[in-house]
């Protein structure tokens, strides 16, 4: 619309300044035809002897003024259109939803067995982040070296935003993916970290509000439509961190056999040097073996741990319940995610078996590995990742 009456007053304006009366070079043939006002005689040296020498009268002044302002007026009326359309392409831009940029540079330090780097793998997974992979060292961890924070998974975001703890890394992570009001450092000042003492009195580091998806609004009901999914879903990403992990152990380390055949898988997956592999997979084995009996008391587990690894996941399944694919539906949500991401770690070993044959979790688990399928990442070494300095860290 606005276009069109910039092209009408552009053509009228034109033609104003194309009448004879607006046409120097025409208005000398017109003196014949037209008295001016205010005209004088001059003697010339033409064979004329007299000629009328016109000055610019009135309506010529008024035919000029005239077509300017038509010409003035539709190229405001240009800039106005443009400057309109310019604004609704960036409008429409903001409207569009978030696609991370292939520039974004992700990189997870983890060990492959841990439970807490298989939840942050999932994650990045499903949502089809591209990352790359560091394995840390677990016995001499100098690919992390250069940060305070000295467990993984540590993810790093163009090598200068560090974020730490695997729950947070999803929380913010997944806000950013839902909301982009705020970059991730500003996300990141959401989950304050704080210093409290365990049950046996060590100091540990712990993350405020780590269960808490930062939306609001109309961004909340976009992404949690159902009354109560997102207490649920922070119920059970917490159960996950809280009980499930806590029986990974004591079930892959149940017997000198398992314990032995888990460690020759850590070995084989891990970075580990000769004689590191060699101590770690014989005494590594030995020791776990011994460690996952105090486990089972600590936590209060059946001399048959395998029972309640048996009742965690048939209680998950039951939350879900027939009508559900996920407990996010249709399509996982950060739960799934974590539930699937523990029990992960578990493949290859009897425990997974147990697990697949003696419960109901078959279906489910198998829904999530279609669901979290993704091009296997490149695994970077430590030399070709610039560490960054502390004071880029968070």
């Amino acid at each position: 619309m606005a276009a069109a009456c910039v092209r009408t007053l552009g053509k009228v304006g034109r033609l104003v300044l194309e009448t004879p009366a607006c046409r120097t070079a025409n208005s000398y043939a017109l003196v014949p035809k037209i008295t001016l006002n205010g005209s004088k005689r001059a003697y010339g040296t033409g064979t004329g002897g007299f000629r009328s020498i016109p000055f610019f009268t009135t309506h010529l002044r008024s035919a000029r003024v005239l077509g300017c302002a038509f010409l003035l007026g539709g190229g405001l009326g240009l800039y106005q259109t443009v400057k309109l359309t310019f604004q609704r392409h960036l409008a429409e831009e903001e409207a569009q939803p978030f696609k991370p940029s292939a520039e974004v540079k992700l990189t997870l330090y983890q060990y492959k067995t841990c439970p807490f780097c298989s939840k942050v793998r999932a994650f990045l997974d499903y949502h089809g982040l591209p990352y790359e992979i560091v394995e840390v060292n677990p016995v001499m961890r100098k690919e992390i070296k250069w940060s305070t924070y000295r467990k993984v998974p540590i993810l790093m975001v163009n090598d200068s935003v560090q974020l730490n703890d695997s729950s947070v890394i999803i929380s913010s992570l997944k806000t950013f993916l839902v909301s982009r009001e705020k970059t991730i450092p500003q996300i990141l000042e959401c989950y304050p970290e704080m210093t409290t003492r365990n049950d046996s009195g060590k100091e540990v580091v712990e993350f405020n509000n780590k269960y808490w998806i930062m939306v609001t609004g109309g961004e909340e009901e976009t992404l949690y439509p159902d009354k109560g999914a997102r207490k649920e879903e922070m119920k059970w990403r917490k159960w996950a961190d809280d009980w499930l992990v806590h029986l990974i152990s004591p079930n892959v380390y149940r017997t000198p056999g398992e314990a032995l055949a888990s460690f020759d898988y850590i070995v084989r997956e891990g970075k580990f040097g000769t004689f590191e592999g060699f101590f770690a997979k014989y005494v590594g084995a030995g020791a776990m073996w011994l460690i996952s009996k105090r486990l089972k008391n600590k936590h209060n587990l059946q001399n048959d741990v395998r029972q309640d690894l048996y009742k965690a996941v048939n209680d998950w399944v039951a939350a879900i319940g027939k009508q559900r694919k996920f407990m996010g539906g249709g399509e996982p949500n950060l739960a799934d995610l974590a539930v699937f991401g523990v029990l992960r770690v578990m493949e290859g070993l009897q425990a997974f078996d147990d697990m697949m044959e003696n419960t109901k979790v078959k279906p489910w688990y198998r829904r999530m590995e279609k669901a979290t399928q993704h091009k296997e990442p490149s695994v970077a070494s430590f030399g070709s990742c610039s560490p960054p300095s502390k004071k880029d860290t968070i």
